[in-house]
């Protein structure tokens, strides 16, 4: 549970979208988040508000028992208010563990970043420690942001596949 706190709140930190997609949401390359990552955009991010420009993480893709090094950097095209808000939808497999909407500020507390969150550049450099006990599998995660007028931030979505 600690790790999927970790990837919500990273998540969370980088990314934020105006409505909720719900169901799959298809994968392309054309919106692939530069760096190395499994990031992509839920759809073409050139409205978002949060223009991702890298997301490194080391390992890549995480393993269980290793300390995952995530470092980010991106532009806020404007100030990110209290209110926001962050949809999650983590996935094990066809199971849905987590389908929640949570305070962005809240969230983003876990990765050391506080709100408002101003216009400009941000970057976040992050070190977790995953644990030895995730189970086996795919996970999808995907995180929807969305200011508190609806105002669409970012949408991230990402596929990891752990093995023993």
């Amino acid at each position: 549970m600690r790790f999927l706190a970790v990837v919500i709140s990273s998540l969370c930190a980088l990314s934020v979208a105006a409505s909720w997609i719900p169901g799959q949401v298809a994968i392309s390359e054309d919106y692939k988040v530069p760096g190395d990552n499994p990031l992509h955009f839920c759809g073409d991010p050139k409205d978002d508000i949060l223009t991702i420009e890298r997301v490194d993480l080391s390992p890549n893709p995480p393993q269980p028992g290793k300390t995952l090094s995530i470092k980010a950097s991106g532009d806020f095209k404007e100030k990110v208010e209290e209110g926001a808000k962050v949809h999650v939808q983590v996935k094990y497999g066809l199971i849905t563990l987590i389908n929640q909407e949570s305070d962005l500020c809240d969230a983003i507390s876990n990765v050391d970043l506080n709100c408002p969150l101003d216009k400009g550049e941000m970057s976040l450099t992050k070190d977790v420690n995953l644990p030895q006990q995730i189970p086996p599998g795919k996970y999808t995660v995907l995180a929807d942001v969305y200011t508190k007028d609806g105002d669409k931030i970012t949408c991230l979505t990402a596929t990891v596949q752990f093995t023993r």
